[in-house]
């Protein structure tokens, strides 16, 4: 029978009615805790106490639920399982506000209250990454700023003695790159020295990207005067920014929780996910398009399933949110991935307070350096 028959009652295009409502949540919160097909008697117990509410009552509704795509059966006469369509409905609508418990926002705190957490953001980031591993039983996801993006605090060259040039460039908020470029020709430390803190003095607090063109509009127009030091100043740039990526780092742990999840017990599957899972470029890009299209509560995005437009993800969830620092640019995003069947409702409270947690927690950083 059609989707859209005319003999279901449920319209995929309307929202349902309160009854339909109430057995897609439960079939939805039965399969989150078990991985298995719903059958009416387990929708049932949970409509105990609801007059008029009969198992061919719930079976009719199911039925109509699984008409308008909300709901599939893998195997004949088994039990309806949620459909990402079904999953988009009841995040869109039957979530509602999520509430975070007294007892992870005590988690969270734990970890992040620590005196000194930001003072090493790469090593925060990992903490955070494993921390919504371990409080989702999936896989944290944490992408840090894009160092070519990040507010600039102070630049340093040094001159090496196989001719080589240590850039050393520390950014908002504290977060220290390390890069060794070398010139086609030989600079002094004198004029490395000079280079550095006209950099210093003229342009921090902007963009890597920012003073690049700036610099380069400075040498078109006072040429005469400023030949040498810009010159100098956008070939140390150039070297520096070369093969940077527009993301930062990627953190990721907990990929080995979803070998228990029955959803990747085909060894294929499961192959692919860890593939995409250890593909630094497809998580940016899939974090970055869940936040620019995604949908969910406040700063939070959900994909699921088919959303993703990758084979491999589509028995996946995705809730994320992007983490600001400072004047309210997007710094860099966080986030958990797991199976179709996620606590939505606890997920999307956790990643949203850990994301406002660790603006804090950087913030907090920045301002005492």
């Amino acid at each position: 029978m059609s989707a859209h028959s005319p003999k279901s009652q449920i319209s995929s295009e309307r929202l349902l009615d309160a009854r339909a409502q109430f057995v897609l949540s439960g079939i939805i919160r039965e399969h989150q805790l078990t991985g298995e097909p719903v059958g009416s008697r387990a929708v049932a117990e949970r409509c105990a106490n609801r007059a008029g509410w009969s198992a061919p009552t719930i079976r009719n509704v199911m039925a109509e639920l699984e008409e308008a795509g909300y709901v599939e059966q893998p195997h004949t006469s088994a039990g309806r399982v949620p459909t990402d369509k079904g999953y988009r409905y009841y995040v869109d609508h039957l979530v509602g506000a999520a509430q975070l418990s007294k007892t992870d926002a005590e988690t969270v705190d734990g970890l992040l209250d620590d005196e000194g957490a930001g003072a090493n953001p790469s090593r925060l980031m990992e903490r955070v990454s494993h921390l919504l591993s371990e409080m989702s039983e999936n896989v944290g996801i944490v992408v840090s700023p894009s160092l070519t993006e990040n507010l600039l605090q102070h630049i340093e060259f040094v001159a090496l003695a196989d001719g080589g040039i240590l850039v050393v460039m520390i950014f908002t908020p504290n977060i220290v790159q390390h890069r060794i470029v070398r010139l086609g020709e030989a600079l002094t430390q004198d004029e490395l020295d000079r280079t550095a803190r006209y950099l210093n003095a003229e342009f921090t607090g902007k963009t890597l990207t920012t003073i690049r063109a700036e610099i380069v509009r400075l040498m078109h127009a006072e040429k005469a005067l400023y030949d040498r030091l810009l010159r100098n100043a956008v070939l140390l740039f150039d070297r520096s920014l070369e093969g940077d990526e527009q993301s930062g780092a990627v953190y990721v742990d907990g990929a080995s929780n979803m070998l228990e999840k029955p959803e990747f017990a085909s060894v294929e599957r499961m192959r692919e996910l860890l593939r995409t899972l250890g593909e630094k470029s497809r998580l940016v890009q899939i974090l970055s398009e869940c936040l620019a299209a995604g949908r969910g509560t406040g700063a939070v995005r959900v994909r699921i399933g088919r959303e993703f437009g990758a084979p491999q993800l589509s028995a996946c969830a995705l809730i994320s949110a992007p983490y600001r620092i400072g004047s309210g640019e997007v710094a860099g995003t966080l986030g958990v991935v797991g199976p179709m069947r996620i606590e939505y409702a606890r997920l999307m409270a956790v990643v949203n307070y850990v994301a406002r947690r660790m603006e804090r927690v950087l913030r907090e950083d920045a301002a005492s350096s």
